[in-house]
């Protein structure tokens, strides 16, 4: 064991099994380790780089405004926080934005907007939200309940009350539950990324949005790891000709800094009010900052590229040795494979590749604009390790 793999041991809280590898640098799809050797990033963090390592644009915008301030209190104003929310807005044709820290946070704010919004037009005890199961909301008490995966319910009972779990691609099921109890709003993945990069159908994401907005119960999506250009929109759901109540997203939005952002629509857009919620560090300008350089480069030539390089991990992968099945959308991709997904990943790595995994897959999450040789390398590499 490496010294520092014995510090973190000693030191960092066990909650991360780590692959013996220590990044020190890196440079758009390529990282590199403390012994000098380069692998093709192909996991970006789990979604966040969004255009790969020190990426020069976002770079400088980050560098800039740390040269201005690199803090104000929410009770101030803000210009990159301000800027951030009006694009956001702009391209999502929702109306407001409350800035925090990560994904859980995002989601967080979301419940809280759902209840309050419910308790007033429908009664304090409508406050039921459906998630579906196998779903990946976050890891605080709450989200933690929104989760619909029991494993990672277990040990930290009781957990926050008032939410029920659906079958994905079951309207009924999602119908049943709404009669049951009284429901505030429905939170989905369109993505179930955590749950094995395994996108909804579109006739059931299609027929959820309709009996949501017969119902007066809103529409949650959480967009944490969808977002920001990831499946080849800006946000999944876009991939569905639908328009959510709320939009939940984080990672890839600062490009490699904490920011998350709930979206309101024009229903929700005036839930909340002074003393409703806060974050000390939401909207950071820094964060902001970045964040800002990442929405505006998000255009259609960006987008085509990402189905572009979806369309070339599909056709190479799908069908070949060892590989089961290859599922997801965009650049978030899930491979079922015959040999474990950790040896893989683990394989992988020792031939200069980073991949992640997502239940019993292998998942790829590559920078956006990953270039044509790096992706073709590694897709070539994961093909050989896969093979039987």
């Amino acid at each position: 064991m490496s010294d520092l793999q014995d510090r973190d041991k000693n030191y960092v809280a066990g909650t991360y099994s780590r692959f013996p590898v220590e990044i020190v640098k890196g440079k758009g799809s390529l990282l590199y380790d403390g012994d000098g050797s380069q692998y093709i990033d192909m996991g970006t963090g789990i979604a966040v780089n969004t255009f790969g390592a020190c990426d020069g644009i976002w770079a400088e915008a980050v560098k800039a405004q740390l040269d201005r301030v690199q803090h104000v209190s929410n009770i101030f104003y803000s210009y990159p926080c301000v800027e951030l929310a009006e694009l956001l807005c702009k391209a999502t044709g929702m109306r407001k934005v409350f800035f925090g820290n990560s994904g859980a946070e995002a989601n967080e704010c979301a419940i809280k907007v759902a209840r309050k919004y419910a308790a007033e037009r429908h009664g304090v005890d409508c406050y039921n939200i459906i998630t579906l199961k196998n779903s990946f909301h976050g890891r605080t008490i709450t989200t933690l309940a929104a989760t619909g995966q029991d494993v990672f319910h277990k040990n930290f009972q009781p957990l926050t009350p008032g939410f029920a779990y659906a079958d994905a691609n079951d309207l009924q099921s999602v119908k049943d539950l709404a009669s049951k109890f009284k429901t505030a709003a429905v939170m989905i993945e369109c993505v179930q990324g955590e749950g094995g990069v395994l996108p909804l159908e579109e006739s059931f994401v299609k027929g959820l949005y309709n009996f949501c907005v017969e119902k007066d119960i809103l529409l949650i999506v959480d967009e944490v790891q969808t977002g920001n250009g990831r499946t080849g929109k800006l946000y999944a759901y876009m991939n569905y000709g639908i328009q959510p109540d709320l939009v939940t997203t984080a990672k890839g939005l600062g490009g490699g800094l904490p920011i998350g952002a709930c979206i309101f629509g024009g229903k929700v857009k005036d839930v909340l009010s002074y003393g409703d919620h806060g974050s000390t560090f939401g909207g950071n300008p820094i964060a902001a900052a970045g964040a800002v350089s990442i929405i505006k480069r998000l255009d259609e030539s960006v987008l085509d590229g990402v189905i572009k390089r979806s369309n070339y991990i599909f056709e190479n992968l799908s069908g070949a040795d060892g590989i089961v099945s290859v599922n997801g959308m965009g650049l978030m991709i899930g491979i079922q494979t015959e040999k474990p997904a950790k040896q893989v990943v683990t394989e992988c790595i020792g031939r200069g590749v980073l991949c992640l995994t997502a239940k019993d897959r292998v998942r790829l999450l590559p920078a956006l604009n990953i270039p044509f040789n790096l992706l073709e390398k590694a897709i070539e590499i994961i093909k050989q390790v896969c093979a039987r």
